[in-house]
């Protein structure tokens, strides 16, 4: 071994070091207490169970992973939709520089504190219902708040940049000649973009997709404060579970499904990435 590999494993064993204490042994730590019986009065008895699991084919439970699963995949699809062509107009401009610092702008601001803008905007006493009523398009107010469709318009919001900012990257790198070359050939601008341009980001697409997608799976203070009852999500069965009813092990075994769900998706991206480069000759 040379003296830079032995420097460089000496280099990376703080990270290690980080990342065992504060990744690793948390994870290991749920995914046994996953496997625990509950105590009565809240914690765990070490002795082994396949209850915690068992109790999440129960038909609420079920329900309330439908309904997650569902609201993350519309989420998605929604940011999805917006993201290309922002991440392609930012890419293009002259003044992309300007346009990601304007994206980057909501992340000065307490993840909390936007939520709570856009109850203040979407309130029965809010800022929309003022603005419609003034504008005699109601009569009276609405209720925008507390139903899925206030937690995706507001999952949308928070997640968007998280999409535009891997794709921006991805189409940055792309050789915008080969749409020149298409549109010679006779595609038009939109077949050029499905056929050619998405194909050649397909990375960047999929690395969009799972940064938006995982951490509205888990999602918990969105739900929790716009949502109301009809918007029960998976992280906020575990707060309950965690709080209220004290079952330890069942919040650990919804906690180990997300967290096998982010895995997986994880992993296609490795996938996807690997046949990239083998395509590319790499």
């Amino acid at each position: 071994m040379t003296e830079k590999s032995r420097l460089g494993h000496f280099y990376l064993f703080p990270l290690t070091i980080w990342s065992i204490l504060f990744f690793v042994s948390p994870l290991i730590i749920i995914i046994l207490y996953s496997f625990l019986t509950k105590d009565i009065y809240g914690g765990v008895i070490y002795t082994f169970s396949l209850k915690a699991y068992q109790s999440l084919i129960q038909l609420t439970y079920l329900k309330v992973f439908w309904f997650t699963l569902k609201i993350s995949v519309i989420s998605t699809a929604i940011i999805m939709f917006f993201a290309i062509p922002v991440s392609y107009y930012i890419a293009r401009s002259p003044l992309k520089n300007v346009l990601l610092f304007l994206v980057l702008i909501p992340f000065w601001t307490n993840f909390l504190i936007r939520i709570y803008a856009w109850i203040a905007i979407m309130g029965n006493n809010g800022f929309l219902n003022q603005l419609l009523l003034s504008l005699h398009v109601l009569k009276t107010n609405i209720q925008f708040l507390y139903n899925p469709i206030a937690v995706i318009v507001v999952l949308v919001y928070t997640y968007l940049p998280f999409a535009i900012l891997p794709l921006y990257a991805a189409i940055d790198k792309f050789d915008f000649t080969l749409l020149e070359a298409s549109s010679d050939l006779g595609a038009s601008r939109l077949q050029g973009i499905l056929k050619v341009l998405l194909p050649n980001i397909r990375t960047g697409l999929m690395a969009a997709f799972l940064f938006a997608f995982i951490p509205i799976f888990g999602a918990y203070a969105v739900p929790q404060l716009v949502g109301g009852q009809e918007s029960f999500m998976l992280g906020n069965m575990i707060a309950r579970e965690l709080t209220i009813t004290r079952n330890w092990p069942l919040a650990s075994a919804i906690a180990t499904i997300i967290t096998l769900v982010t895995c997986l998706g994880i992993l296609l991206y490795i996938r996807s990435v690997r046949r990239s480069d083998e395509k590319d000759g790499k």
